[in-house]
Formats: C-alpha cells, structure tokens, sequence
C-alpha cells in the first residue's frame, strides 16, 4: 500500500516538472532526478545506498523500515541488510550543485554527521566500565557527557543507544561511583544522573540502582537547589518506583523523600517533572507497606490535599489523572477524607472530572465521590447534598446509560441509592460554575 502511494506521488510530482524557485521568483531551476529522493521526491540531504543498490535520503528509508518494510520501496526485492551505507560520492555532487547554482537562492546542504553505530557505542560502554574500575572520575564523565552529545544529535542515535543497553552501563557506573565517597564524586554522579534522564524511557535498565547508595544519592539530588538537577532525579525515580515495591519501601526510608516529592508538586519545575513526582508519589501512596497509614498522613499534613484540588481546576488531562489517581489513594484514610470535606473545590471538581477528561479520569472521580459519600458521618447530608446541587445525580445515570467497567458501575449505583434519599431537598446548580466558591488561594 506504502508503496503504492509513494509511486504516485512519484509520478504526479514528476509529471508537474517540479522546480525549485529563487528568492525573486524570476528563475526556476530544476533539480536534477538523481538528486531527489526516490520516496519523499525531494533534495537528497544524506543520500544513503541500500543492499539493492538504490540510492534514498536516510529519513525517508529509515521511516521506511522502522514501518517493518524489508524491501527495496523501487524494486520491491528484499534487502539483504537493512544498513544504510553513506553515499559521499552523490552528496559531493548535490553539495556542488548547490553551490553552483546559489546565484538563484539555493542554499548548500550541510555535511551530514554519520549516524552512531552499535560497535562504537558498545567501545564507550567498555572505557566507562575500565573507567568505574580505576575510579577515573574525570574519564568516565568526559564518557558520559559524550553519550548524552550523541543521544541529543539525532532520535536515531538516542535509539541506538538505548538498543545496546546503554542506560544499564549508566546505571551500573552510578552504583559504583555511589559506594564510594560521594562528597569526591558529586559531579560525575551528576553527570550520569543526566545521561539516564537524557535516554528516557530504558525500560528495566535502571533496576541496577537499587542499593541503598544509589538511593540515598538520587535522593541526595532530588533535594537539590539546581532545577534541571531535581528533574533529572525525578525523573529517573519514576523509572524505578513501578517496577518494584521495594523500592517504594527503600524511598520511603530515606528522610526527605516525600518533602522533596512534594516540593516539586507546589513549585513545578516542568510539566514532565510534576507528572513524574505524582506517579512516584501514587505508587507510595498505595503500596502495601505496613507504613501505608503514615505515608498518607504525612503527605496530609504537608497540604497536598487542598494542593490537588487546586491543581485539577484546570489541569490537562495526564496530571489531571494522576493527580485523581493520588486523591483516590489518600481518601482511603480518615485523615484524607476530613481534608477533602472542608475544601470547597472537592465536590465541585470531582463531579465536574466525571465526563469531562477520560475514563481513567471518571474512573477515580467516581471512585472518590464514592468514598466520600460512605462515610459520610454528618446528619444534615453533607457531602451527598452538595454532589446533588452539583448535577452528581444526573452525571452518574448518564454514566450507567453510556458504560464502565464493572468496579465503577457499582460505586455508581450505590452512589445513586445514597444520593436519591436527598434528592428532592435540594435544588441543583450548574457544576461548571467555579466563581461563587471562595478557594484557598
């Protein structure tokens, strides 16, 4: 199909004579056919030569082959190998071209940097080891700060990296770098820190760093004054928390985790660091550890109840569901819940999240709202009455008519039970309307 489509376009492109124009449009100038990609149908930029002797620009056979094609796109045959070969003789050409014609405006293409190889990679890989053998400070973050020059020149680089397993080594090097004396090797700790948030996501490779060293470093770094250092650390333990409880347990140990995991959620650094904060901080929030209570209730009494609420007004939808996802987590404590009753947003917001980001976002608003409403202990109806003026009852059967899975259908329907003893007391207001309620900020 693929290449069906691209052999249209060849020919209608091909058919309309296309030309590049100069600057004051009096002249056009055509290129040369050999000079165009075969696929794109544009000016080579890093012309490469496949197995089948074609010659493309390496983006277009590239995209070609990440699509799993293993055939030449012209002949249809099949590659013998999939590597592209660098055409210097056919870059010099368009390059001369280029300057031969740049009286009408047409600029020289640049010489392209060879993409990196898995053997050169896997020599760096080796000096870094030698390197964290010897104790070379210096050595390995020159190694380091080098990876992270390849992985920022291209995606294809950064992918290259990543196949060889380029973010283990890193994590190795900082479990070993971090047994040491690590007032003599902040730097180079910080280095690697750097270089494994550069090659995000590494799947499991960051499993390395679970001693009690690396930990205590990463940490260490998260509690810094230098932002892009804190990203760096928060990010990279957003790798490690999902993978493995005790991990959970290991952080939750380490005095100034949870302060420095909040810290990030009041003052944002970025968007990609607040997201990265409130998973870590979800997944210790609902883990099994027998300090469970007291994880929540610290996180209670640091204020970070009333700081989601105010934070999912207008949240976009990622944080908005993780931000949900730690609401949820905390409401399962008595402590959770009292502060959600006396904040004006709570209600409000929740019922307004029931239709209005994502059913993962629904998922919690109703599983929340339904905590709520259980234990709701006041005579007057509190809670459930404001979830009726907020249109909750309405919201909620629109929900049982479009669907959910089977959990939140349940919460649901006990939802309505409880909210119908009250529903003819009061009168509902529209739930959209934040402007009458008097916030905390």
């Amino acid at each position: 199909m693929m290449i069906s489509t691209w052999r249209k376009r060849r020919e209608a492109r091909l058919a309309g004579k296309q030309r590049l124009e100069s600057e004051t449009g009096d002249i056009e100038v055509t290129v040369p056919n050999h000079f165009r990609c075969p696929v794109s149908l544009d000016l080579m930029k890093d012309p490469v030569t496949m197995s089948s002797g074609i010659t493309y620009d390496r983006e277009s056979i590239e995209k070609w082959i990440e699509a799993g094609n293993v055939t030449c796109p012209i002949t249809n045959k099949v590659l013998r190998s999939l590597d592209p070969i660098p055409n210097h003789t056919i870059r010099k050409m368009i390059q001369d071209w280029c300057v031969a014609n740049s009286s009408y405006g047409i600029e020289r293409i640049p010489t392209p940097r060879i993409p990196v190889s898995s053997e050169e990679v896997l020599e760096i890989h080796s000096k870094i080891k030698t390197a964290c053998r010897k104790g070379d400070q210096a050595g390995c973050q020159n190694l380091v700060a080098k990876i992270k020059a390849l992985a920022k020149e291209s995606e294809r680089n950064r992918r290259c990296l990543v196949a060889t397993g380029t973010a283990g080594v890193l994590s190795s090097a900082f479990e070993e770098f971090s047994k040491a004396s690590f007032d003599d090797n902040v730097a180079v700790l910080e280095e690697i820190l750097s270089g494994l948030a550069v090659l995000l996501p590494h799947d499991k490779a960051t499993t390395y760093l679970g001693s009690d060293a690396s930990m205590d470093c990463v940490v260490w770094f998260l509690k810094s004054e230098d932002l892009s250092t804190r990203r760096n650390a928060v990010l990279v333990l957003k790798e490690l928390v999902p993978l493995d409880n005790r991990k959970v347990d290991m952080l939750l140990e380490i005095e100034g985790a949870m302060e420095a995991l909040f810290k990030l959620i009041k003052a944002p650094i970025c968007p990609s660091a607040t997201k990265a904060s409130l998973l870590i901080i979800y997944h210790m929030v609902m883990s099994s550890s027998p300090t469970n209570a007291k994880i929540i209730d610290k996180f209670v009494d640091l204020g970070l109840v009333s700081l989601l609420l105010e934070m999912l007004v207008d949240a976009e939808r990622s944080i908005c569901e993780k931000a949900l996802g730690v609401l949820d987590g905390i409401c399962d404590r008595d402590q959770g819940r009292e502060k959600a009753y006396n904040h004006a947003l709570t209600i409000p917001v929740l019922v307004r999240k029931i239709h209005r980001v994502s059913d993962l976002a629904m998922k919690f608003s109703v599983s929340i709202l339904f905590k709520l409403c259980m234990n709701e202990k006041r005579g007057n109806g509190g809670v459930l009455v404001e979830a009726i003026q907020r249109n909750a009852f309405e919201k909620l059967l629109v929900l049982l008519q479009v669907g959910c899975d089977e959990r939140t259908r349940e919460k649901a329907t006990q939802l309505l039970k409880l909210l119908n003893v009250y529903r003819g007391r009061v009168d509902c207001i529209d739930s959209v309307e934040f402007k009458n309620l008097k916030r905390p900020f």
